[in-house]
């Protein structure tokens, strides 16, 4: 089915998505769709870098602030959503510009969901560290909280379902027993892809760890306080579960120090880039631009091009 083209402007965190998203549709005709799982989430602003609100009253954006953090918010829903937004701005003459760096949303607007994503090895190794620290019995009355049905099927002692069906929730944010029920098929429209890319590892690296201790500065632990105060969020939920916001929690429940918290926190930003540039690896690399070193002309070829095309 016919489908509006698309621009997607994909990079690993701490890449300078945004503010070339800003650059782009202040000189083309775009609204900006966010691809963020995080960016959702109202009151959830300094620890996802969310847009400050004079760029986001000055520039459309779309899927920033819907939710609050008590929700649960898929990789389905973002497909549901975005897909149908993609169509809204089209009608209105201008092209939907999707920038972000949840590579998971990306993947299933393009090709669709399947009914269960693949195994995450890093994913699974994390749950059986949990494991070891609370049995398996624990990790089922987790589930139990999350994915009540597909609890009910599976034994307390069963390990090897439970970590899938955790698995699952935690890769797409929705049950198993719903993923089960549910398949969208791939987008029908043209699809322009720019991509920032990453040379020098070393350099993103002190990126990360500046914008991390610059988030400190800005109170980002302060905006973890009031999240915890409000006694009805935990670290089971997905919103919680973000990079550096467990950290935080995690220091102010007197788990972690301040220097743990943020070690802890840089560290998981730098494997989320990992794992976000390893899957950027996989796409055309003649839409790739250092992010460190590129020339704003260039993209901005690029994208010219690419209206040409949607």
């Amino acid at each position: 089915m016919w489908a509006p083209g698309v621009i997607f402007l994909m990079g690993a965190t701490a890449t300078g998505k945004t503010d070339l998203a800003i650059d782009i549709a202040a000189r083309f005709p775009v609204e900006i769709i966010s691809v963020d799982s995080a960016l959702v989430y109202r009151g959830m602003n300094i620890g996802t870098a969310k847009p400050g609100p004079e760029v986001l009253q000055a520039v459309p954006h779309h899927l920033i602030d819907i939710l609050d953090p008590a929700a649960a918010f898929s990789a389905w829903d973002f497909v549901q959503r975005s897909r149908q937004l993609a169509f809204e701005i089209s009608a209105r003459g201008r092209v939907p510009l999707l920038a972000g760096g949840t590579m998971l949303y990306y993947h299933a607007f393009e090709r669709g969901l399947n009914r269960l994503p693949e195994a995450d090895d890093e994913l699974r190794r994390r749950l059986d560290s949990q494991a070891r620290e609370q049995g398996w019995k624990g990790m089922h009355a987790l589930l139990a909280r999350v994915d009540p049905r597909s609890a009910s099927r599976i034994g307390p002692t069963d390990s090897q379902r439970i970590q899938r069906a955790l698995e699952v929730y935690e890769i797409t944010g929705q049950t198993l027993s719903q993923l089960q029920r549910r398949e969208s098929v791939g987008y029908g429209g043209q699809i322009e892809k720019l991509i920032l890319a990453v040379h020098d590892r070393a350099a993103l690296h002190r990126r990360i760890e500046r914008r991390f201790l610059q988030m400190l500065e800005l109170g980002f632990i302060d905006e973890v306080s009031e999240l915890r105060a409000r006694g009805d969020l935990d670290l089971s939920l997905p919103s919680m579960r973000c990079v550096g916001y467990r950290q935080i929690w995690r220091y102010l429940d007197g788990e972690l120090t301040r220097q743990q918290m943020i070690d802890q926190g840089v560290a998981a930003t730098r494997q989320l880039a990992k794992r976000q540039l390893t899957w950027l690896r996989k796409q055309p690399q003649d839409r790739s631009f250092d992010c460190l070193s590129y020339s704003k002309d260039d993209i901005f070829r690029k994208v010219d091009a690419a209206f040409s095309r949607c």
